[in-house]
């Protein structure tokens, strides 16, 4: 399928820091707009691809066009990938320190970040989903308290923890970048 003007496409986000990241990294595009939409799903439970799929066709049943929609993972290799999709949940009950509590009886520190995108042309199409993955450790918290888990997570190679980048330096090796790499990919190879 090839489309010769604009596509509008529907990021299914209440964060205003996810949409200014998703423009930002994929401004590259000049044929796709990437339009942010609240729109209240269900929070899924199950593997981060099955979550993902799930959403999209939430969302593009409930938008009726071209949606993309993101499921953000952070994954202690300790704890066998927990607390995995579930981040937002353990982030809000315990914090920082409540996470890096859950691994004080543990050797292993490291970790990983997994960012996973959906995208559908829309219903009835099929949910394409397209992963992203950063390694790293979890550390005790630094930098501004700005964007979720960013201040305990610091990729590997790297001194600095997300939050302590540059968004411009995070941009160009987060999660949320590689997986958004992906979709720009499948887009340019099957949709523009």
């Amino acid at each position: 399928m090839s489309i010769k003007s604009t596509l509008k496409v529907t990021f299914v986000t209440g964060n205003q820091n996810k949409l200014e990241e998703v423009r930002s990294i994929l401004a590259g595009l000049d044929k796709v707009v990437i339009e942010g939409k609240h729109i209240d799903l269900p929070e899924l439970q199950g593997e981060p691809e099955d979550i993902a799929k799930e959403k999209c066709r939430l969302a593009a049943k409930a938008v009726g066009g071209p949606v993309l929609v993101e499921d953000t993972c952070l994954c202690f290799n300790a704890l066998k990938g927990l607390p995995g999709p579930y981040i937002k949940w353990f982030l809000q009950k315990l914090g920082h320190d409540g996470l890096n509590r859950l691994l004080y009886g543990f050797e292993d520190k490291t970790a990983y970040a997994l960012c996973t995108f959906g995208f559908s042309m829309g219903a009835p199409s099929d949910a394409v989903v397209l992963c992203g993955r950063t390694d790293g450790i979890i550390v005790p918290a630094r930098g501004p308290n700005v964007f979720g888990w960013d201040p305990i997570f610091q990729p590997q190679g790297s001194s600095l923890t997300y939050a302590e980048m540059e968004k411009s330096v995070k941009n160009q090796l987060s999660h949320r970048y590689k997986a958004l790499k992906a979709v720009e990919e499948y887009l340019v190879g099957n949709v523009l």
